[in-house]
């Protein structure tokens, strides 16, 4: 029998990697979490600076995921990172930057719809019914922080996001995700926009997406986006 070579890692010679507890991720998600929910709530006040060390005082963890939570924040459109001052969390969108926000979603998303109508796969039909019947299942509570409507808000990214993907366009895909439409609108709105009206216009979406309908796949995204802009701008309107 061979002599095991003491620089290999047990298991390594038979093909095998020993597994480790993945501690760090579960760290560095639960401190990107926590961080996201004071953006969203505005315990973080849009334009504020963020303090790494201030944070990881908070939180009582090290600077290293506060570090990657910011990062990933960035990536999600929640902060900016700008030279000499570290990080600011984005300002709200104002009533002319919603509009100008569903006017792309509007040219990009109607158009998703229509090819996804055309080009899905079973397995990505499967997957737009499957999140509208969870949306159904699990509709969100009274409005409240973050942390009371953070499953829908996702479900909600999560269902445009599956249209979008099964346009088999990745420009189209790319520029829809780039917009960060759902992280703007539920930090500027919280559930007003979610609920019974979205779920309804969500299901006329996937009934003609399912019936391979382009042009009705297309009409009822347009009649959600739209809908959907006129009650974010009553926001504005009460204010």
């Amino acid at each position: 029998m061979p002599e095991h070579d003491p620089r290999v890692p047990a298991g390594a010679a038979r093909g095998r990697v020993p597994s480790t507890p993945p501690v760090r991720k579960v760290l560095s998600d639960s401190v990107y979490e926590d961080i996201k929910a004071r953006v969203m709530d505005h315990e973080i006040a849009p334009g504020a600076r963020v303090g790494i060390e201030a944070l990881a005082r908070d939180l009582n963890v090290s600077p290293t995921p506060v570090r990657e939570a910011l990062a990933r924040l960035e990536s999600d459109g929640l902060v900016v990172k700008r030279s000499l001052s570290g990080y600011r969390a984005t300002e709200l969108l104002t009533r002319q930057g919603v509009e100008e926000l569903f006017e792309m979603r509007l040219l990009l998303e109607p158009r998703a719809a229509a090819l996804a109508a055309r080009n899905a796969d079973e397995s990505q039909l499967d997957a737009i019914e499957a999140t509208l019947e969870t949306m159904q299942a699990h509709p969100p509570g009274p409005t409240g922080p973050y942390v009371s409507y953070r499953d829908f808000a996702s479900l909600d990214q999560r269902f445009h996001d599956t249209v979008v993907e099964a346009a088999h366009r990745p420009l189209l895909t790319d520029a829809v995700e780039r917009l960060h439409a759902h992280l703007h609108i539920f930090r500027l709105s919280g559930l007003q926009d979610a609920g019974d009206l979205t779920i309804d216009e969500h299901e006329r979406v996937v009934r003609a997406i399912l019936r391979r309908r382009a042009e009705r796949a297309e009409e009822t995204m347009a009649e959600h986006l739209t809908r959907s802009l006129e009650r974010q701008l009553s926001l504005f309107d009460e204010q």
